[in-house]
């Protein structure tokens, strides 16, 4: 018996520390301007400037255009599987840039699912 209140003991224990929260970002964490770093493309290391703005917890937003310097209105943006996720389309291309909180005031993730992407909020 005290076995089974062993093992019961130690099944419940494991069972917490193995738990860990889903604390979901919210579309607030995204809204503001941010400079995103896009490493190794074939024009080499380009940044890409956005500006996200949140209103009742959908998001939309621009990107400066790296050529024309003009903001442009991005495609789509909105939380997936807790990470923002900015449809655009820049030279042609049709893009999607998926980012997660790195902190406070840092993101990463990647641009086409193919080159690495870090942003820094700009103040």
């Amino acid at each position: 018996m005290k076995r089974i209140k062993l093992f019961f003991a130690a099944a419940v224990a494991l069972l917490f520390f193995a738990v860990k929260s889903n604390a979901q970002t919210p579309a607030s964490y995204y809204a503001g301007k941010w400079d995103v770093l896009v490493k190794g493309t074939p024009q080499g290391d380009v940044h890409l400037l956005f500006n996200i703005t949140e209103k009742d917890g959908a998001l939309s937003g621009t990107i400066q255009n790296p050529e024309t310097k003009k903001d442009e209105p991005v495609t789509k943006a909105e939380i997936k599987d807790d990470k923002l996720s900015v449809a655009f389309t820049i030279m042609t291309y049709d893009l999607v840039m998926n980012v997660g909180k790195k902190d406070d005031n840092h993101v990463t993730g990647t641009l086409a699912d193919m080159f690495e992407a870090v942003g820094e909020r700009v103040k």
